[in-house]
């Protein structure tokens, strides 16, 4: 041996399965560990709540959002593992940078949640061509061609997660184009697990009840937004709103291997309010 050369050291016996042990339980604990996952409308709310979720199952996550401030503040919140990328999911264009920036840093996803969209209420006699366009522009168009340009970067066995509503299946006053917009939502959930299944991609739909969010809260003016949050609690058998990082479970869950054979499925997040 040459002189002043140290002679490995042994390592004690066991020290192999000890940093296995390690790797497991680093694994179990964040079950989405070296996931690369895309949150639309991932800078509030519901969105915000889910990349929160899915960052502490340890997966990079990329957010869009058409405003760059709260895209910075839900970046700053979330850590080092998100990426905020401006981006209006109605805007096919904006889809094609998007998709082009996750090809060029990640190379691939594993999730993706399409949750952009949003509403407001008008009654019958009110509709106008304007509120329907930008509803069903954002729910309904977004969302089939936030998906449907996933699908060169959705890994084989990928999971899908879409963002529809107990509105799809309840009747509410003032409220028939939005629910109608998460009605169409839910049934794209059905047969995109169809037209995916050779790729093993599952597609699942979350459907939230109200969660205390700001696209809740601006529903009504700010002097009424107390009383829309009671009235709305008194519906629900848990007697309060849900919050957005409790949706966010429900779409961690959808997105793991736990969920491996849920496919096509509506999860309610919605403390019954929908079930009774």
């Amino acid at each position: 041996m040459a002189m002043g050369c140290t002679p490995p050291r042994a390592e004690p016996a066991g020290h192999a399965r000890d940093t296995s042990h390690q790797r497991k339980k680093h694994t179990i604990n964040k079950p989405l560990h070296g996931k690369i996952a895309l949150v639309t409308g991932g800078s509030t709310g519901i969105g915000l709540g889910a990349a929160r979720e899915l960052v502490a199952q340890g997966a990079r996550v990329f957010i869009t959002g058409r405003r760059q401030a709260e895209l910075d503040a839900a970046v700053a919140a979330l850590g080092p593992a998100a990426t905020a990328l401006r981006a209006d999911a109605s805007v096919l264009a904006d889809l094609d940078a998007v998709y082009a920036q996750i090809a060029k840093s990640a190379g691939r996803l594993d999730i993706l949640f399409a949750n952009a969209g949003g509403g407001d209420m008008l009654p019958l006699g009110a509709i106008t061509e304007e509120h329907f366009d930008r509803i069903f522009g954002t729910n309904v168009r977004g969302v089939l061609f936030t998906v449907q340009k996933a699908l060169p970067l959705l890994r084989d066995g990928a999971s899908v997660i879409l963002t529809s509503s107990t509105a799809a299946i309840q009747g509410t006053a003032a409220f028939s184009v939005y629910s109608a917009s998460k009605a169409a939502v839910r049934n794209f959930a059905r047969s995109w697990a169809l037209d995916l299944k050779d790729r093993r991609i599952r597609v699942n739909a979350v459907s939230p009840g109200p969660i205390r969010t700001p696209g809740l809260g601006g529903l009504v003016p700010d002097e009424a937004r107390q009383g829309l949050f009671d009235a709305l609690a008194s519906q629900i058998p848990l007697g309060r709103l849900g919050e957005p990082e409790e949706v966010g479970k429900a779409v961690a869950f959808l997105a793991s291997d736990a969920a491996s054979f849920v496919n096509g499925i509506e999860l309610f997040v919605d403390g019954g309010m929908a079930q009774v």
